[in-house]
């Protein structure tokens, strides 16, 4: 059965990262002489073989794209197809039932679930998926009866908006897969109730990527803190805060439809949070001319960085926010600062702090540095699924005080 699949063969010496685990193949690493890339149909699946014909790997392909190739199997005897896709996800799956004890998490994380380019976020009985490769596109009806076979959800819904689509030239879509899918998605953490929205929302609808550096916050918190969270989407930052102890919470969020779930969120939860609409640049600037003053501030803004050529403005716009952020902390409070920008480095977004803390007058201490919720998981080999940094500092006035 595996020998009716063809064979793409890569250049000399180019399978040494492949060899090393790495499940990328770019297109200049192929052989076109022996194995024309251009005439393989895209999302085909193929053999991957080094110059001296050892198997590497099977994998889909897509000649249009720089990744024109993705590892999904190593074994050369197990193929991909529907049943490889069931064993992944209950792979998956038995890690995030370890992880979690109500079923609200990511499943699926791509690469490091041995699914290249698909993610699978679960909230109860609902699916959201989102499928960024041309190859994943062509297994989309396997995915979706694997995904019925392994879970039995009510539904499973598309949301295939991500600008990976782009580089793949795939076409945005958004669709019901099967079942009953509402407009909004419930989800628990940490005992806490939310609802977020699911077809007009961000993402899949939540992050659930931030969910372990939301439990940190609460080793960090004291009683009657006055908290702000910045670029708060539906506020669970806030109403994590006030689970905790925190006295008061603002929201600030440029969407006034992710800001009414704020409210609804904290007032299910039997709380009230203050909800700001606004630019983060302008509500901390013009906060700040009001005097007024908080203990701990959560910085959890989009990507400012999505492409190397932006690095430079992006590292200027971390360190802005930071400076504004720094600016309304009380004598000894609590900066919580992240990037989702893979192409800031830990080491950068701690500078952009320091450069910030320098600029106000301020003496930081990083207290922990963390990453994603441990149901996103890095693959060693790939870099860019490791890409969430949040550190949680302390801000003092200067330093000794």
């Amino acid at each position: 059965m595996s020998n009716a699949v063809p064979v793409l063969k890569l250049k000399r010496g180019e399978d040494r990262r492949i060899r090393g685990g790495h499940p990328w193949v770019f297109s200049n690493e192929i052989d076109n002489d022996a194995t024309p890339l251009a005439k393989i149909e895209p999302g085909a699946t193929v053999r991957i073989h080094s110059d001296r014909d050892q198997f590497l790997g099977h994998a889909y392909v897509n000649p249009h794209a720089l990744i024109c190739a993705r590892i999904v199997g190593r074994d050369a005897e197990q193929v991909l197809d529907r049943s490889l896709i069931v064993h992944r996800l209950n792979v998956a799956l038995a890690l995030r039932e370890r992880l979690s004890r109500e079923p609200y998490y990511r499943l699926v994380f791509g690469e490091s679930d041995g699914l290249p380019g698909l993610v699978l976020d679960r909230y109860g009985d609902i699916l959201v998926g989102q499928i960024a490769t041309r190859g994943m596109e062509a297994l989309k009806k396997d995915v979706e009866d694997a995904v019925s076979s392994v879970l039995s959800p009510k539904g499973l819904y598309w949301k295939n908006d991500s600008g990976a689509r782009d580089l793949e030239q795939l076409e945005p879509t958004a669709e019901v897969a099967f079942g009953a899918v509402p407009d909004e998605v419930e989800v628990m953490e940490a005992g806490l109730r939310f609802v977020a929205p699911l077809r007009s929302g961000q993402k899949t609808g939540w992050f659930y990527d931030q969910t372990a550096n939301r439990a940190r916050l609460a080793h960090y918190l004291w009683a009657g803190a006055r908290v702000l969270d910045v670029c708060s989407y539906a506020g669970a930052w806030a109403i994590t805060a006030l689970a905790h102890g925190a006295h008061s919470a603002t929201c600030i969020d440029s969407s006034a439809p992710a800001l009414s779930y704020v409210e609804r969120n904290a007032a299910a939860n039997g709380m009230k949070v203050k909800a700001l609409q606004a630019d983060a640049f302008d509500a901390l600037k013009n906060l700040q001319e009001q005097g007024e003053r908080y203990d701990v501030v959560i910085l959890d803004p989009p990507a400012f960085i999505k492409r190397k050529k932006d690095i430079p403005q992006g590292q200027a716009a971390y360190r802005k926010l930071n400076q504004l952020a720094l600016n309304l902390i009380d004598r000894d409070g609590l900066l919580v600062s992240c990037s989702c920008s893979y192409h800031l480095s830990p080491d950068d977004l701690a500078a952009a702090i320091q450069g910030a803390a320098r600029h106000t007058g301020r003496f930081v201490q990083i207290l922990e540095a963390a990453g994603q919720s441990p149901d996103h998981p890095v693959h060693p080999a790939i870099p860019e699924t490791r890409y969430l940094k949040a550190f949680f500092c302390r801000a003092l006035r200067d330093q000794g005080t």
